[in-house]
C-alpha cells in the first residue's frame, strides 16, 4: 500500500495537477473531455495532456476513449483509498498518551 499510495500522491504534487483533479471531482461521474477541462482551467493543451497523463498514471484519474474525444474521471474509489491511508492513524499518539495517562 505504500508504494500505491506514494504514486498517487506523487501524481497529485503540482498545483496545476490539483487543479486539474478538483475540476473532474468537481465534475462527478459523467467527467470530462480535454477540452471541457482547458475551458475550466485555463492550462494550456499540451500541458494538460501532460498533466492528465500523469494523474492517470497515478491512479487518480480515468481516461476512456468515447468516438473522437477522452473523457476523463476522478478514480474516486482510489482517492478514498488515499484519503484513508493518510487518515488511518489519526492521533493515535493522542490516543496512547490519554490511556497512559488515565
Amino acid at each position: 500500500m505504500w508504494e500505491t499510495a506514494a504514486t498517487g500522491f506523487a501524481a497529485m504534487g503540482s498545483e496545476a495537477r490539483l487543479k486539474v483533479l478538483r475540476t473532474l471531482v468537481r465534475a462527478g461521474e459523467t467527467g470530462l473531455t480535454v477540452g471541457e477541462i482547458r475551458d475550466r482551467t485555463g492550462i494550456a493543451p499540451s500541458t494538460l495532456a501532460h498533466h492528465l497523463k500523469f494523474l492517470a498514471a497515478g491512479g487518480v484519474v480515468e481516461q476512456k476513449k468515447m468516438g473522437r474525444n477522452t473523457i476523463n474521471r476522478a478514480c474516486y474509489d482510489q482517492l478514498r483509498n488515499l484519503a484513508d491511508f493518510i487518515l488511518a492513524e489519526c492521533c493515535a499518539d493522542d490516543l496512547k498518551k490519554a490511556a497512559n495517562d488515565g
